[in-house]
């Protein structure tokens, strides 16, 4: 098999797959009408980089549970289909919080409003933006489809691996829309905030992912098992973490402006947490700077100065290293692959302690 440590190695084999994808997938739209050239451009923009997490833990998941060797390839392939997944979440959920930028480019929908401007189309940009990137999000999920379920794997295997996913999708697409609940309810208890990151990330960046390659190796009970008490607290661990890098993150890593989800109000447990233990003057500062889309670096750094003071940023922390602790506990709970469990623990570590 392939190198087992090399990340980038990986990373090159998922890409791969991602441009064989898009070019068999521009000749079927091109033949439909040139026109739909844009929707490739866009597409092929935002999936020439990423951390390729939801790849990893399925081929690692895979080869965790004994994979069979003469079907690494088709496992791998399957496992890069994911990343047609995230790119449909990743379109929608911009569209959703009314994101500019995207991976340090313009949001699919924005891209798409400036492509009405520049040619001087009838009605308005930012509609047709909205729309295209919505409909770029569909053809994502449908793409994702075909890839994971064109492998040469047995039936009865692939019909496991189809109730994985489709209940990976059904968790993600109820994650979203508890996400935007919360932020039109204005937020509410750090319990709720946690169903969310459950479901919109915890659950589909690693638990589903794992269990979509264990149940390609035809794995036990036991392996799906250690798989959820390895990827559930990981996923939180990983979403906190992407918490506080969309508060305190440099902008050069995150590829988003900074301070960005104070812009965008997003209701994060982070958040949640810092309102429970505000004053009544802190309180008053984060009621009318949460949430504003024109908030200038001043008002970032008080909202920042507030998560700080309150404790939040260190309760988070705190939870952060806890799940941790669980999550490499629970490998070994089950007779992994040794090599697969050294990745595993790798990943954890790369997934929660990533730069601010």
């Amino acid at each position: 098999m392939t190198s087992p440590l090399d990340a980038a190695d990986l990373r090159i084999r998922v890409q791969k797959v991602v441009d064989q994808t898009i070019d068999r997938q521009a000749q079927v739209l091109t033949a439909v009408s040139p026109d739909l050239t844009p929707l490739i451009g866009a597409l092929t923009a935002l999936l020439a980089g990423g951390k390729r997490l939801r790849p990893a833990f399925a081929y690692w998941g895979w080869r965790g549970a004994g994979g069979e060797e003469s079907l690494d390839e088709e496992a791998m392939t399957a496992a890069a289909g994911l990343e047609f997944l995230q790119a449909c979440a990743l379109i929608h959920d911009d569209v959703m919080d009314g994101s500019d930028t995207r991976r340090g480019l313009p949001a699919a929908h924005r891209r798409f409003a400036g492509l009405h401007r520049d040619e001087q189309w009838l009605g308005s940009p930012e509609s047709f933006g909205t729309g295209a990137a919505i409909l770029l999000g569909d053809l994502c999920l449908s793409w994702a489809d075909e890839v994971i379920f064109s492998r040469r794997f047995p039936p009865a295997t692939m019909a496991r691996a189809k109730a994985v996913y489709d209940e990976m999708r059904t968790e993600l697409m109820a994650g979203q829309y508890l996400d935007l609940l919360e932020q039109a309810r204005g937020g509410g208890s750090v319990e709720r905030a946690l169903t969310v990151v459950r479901y919109k990330s915890a659950k589909y960046t690693i638990e589903r992912p794992l269990h979509l390659g264990a149940a390609l190796a035809d794995a036990s009970p036991e392996v799906f098992e250690a798989y959820t008490g390895y990827g559930l607290p990981l996923g939180e661990a990983f979403q906190l973490r992407d918490d506080i890098l969309g508060v305190f993150g440099d902008p050069e890593e995150t590829g988003k402006p900074a301070g960005d989800d104070l812009r965008e109000g997003k209701r994060t447990v982070l958040v949640a947490t810092a309102v429970e233990r505000c004053s009544s003057e802190q309180a008053s500062v984060m009621r009318r700077y949460l949430g504003d889309p024109g908030l200038d670096a001043q008002g970032v750094a008080q909202l920042r100065g507030i998560i700080a003071e309150t404790g939040a940023l260190s309760h988070t922390e705190g939870m952060i290293d806890l799940l941790l602790e669980q999550s490499l506990a629970a490998l070994d709970t089950a007779d992994l692959d040794p090599t697969a469990r050294e990745v595993l623990v790798g990943l954890a570590h790369a997934a929660t302690r990533r730069s601010t």
